[in-house]
């Protein structure tokens, strides 16, 4: 059992510095890049209620990364920020929030453009 215990933690090290993905990429890059269905969508930085947010828009869809940093923040009153900056943003309803602190996307509920 000892030897697993200290065989451990050095094991995890040389995997870490051999692949050497994170010692390289520079600071902040995973914070803000935006992945998957929201790659390449403009971003708009929207302030609400202290918090800082990065929205991005996609399809009936929106995104709310919060860069700013913030003490042990509650997802109540961080998910009522987001979706006023996502309002703001796109000129629509927001129907729901979904995510956690740091990533939250919304469900866009805007006015049919037909006429």
């Amino acid at each position: 059992m000892r030897i697993l215990v200290i065989s451990l933690p050095i094991l995890l090290v040389a995997c870490t510095e051999r692949q050497g993905h994170f010692a390289s990429a520079p600071q902040g890059y995973f914070a803000n890049s935006p992945q998957g269905y929201f790659a390449g969508a403009k971003v708009t930085r929207v302030t609400s209620g202290g918090s800082v947010f990065d929205i991005r828009l996609r399809g009936n869809l929106a995104e709310a990364i919060r860069i700013n940093p913030q003490y042990a923040p509650r997802l109540g009153p961080l998910r009522t920020r987001a979706a006023q900056a996502m309002a703001a943003v796109s000129g629509c309803r927001i129907k729901a929030v979904l995510g956690d602190q740091a990533l939250m996307v919304g469900v866009l509920d805007c006015p049919s453009k037909g006429g």
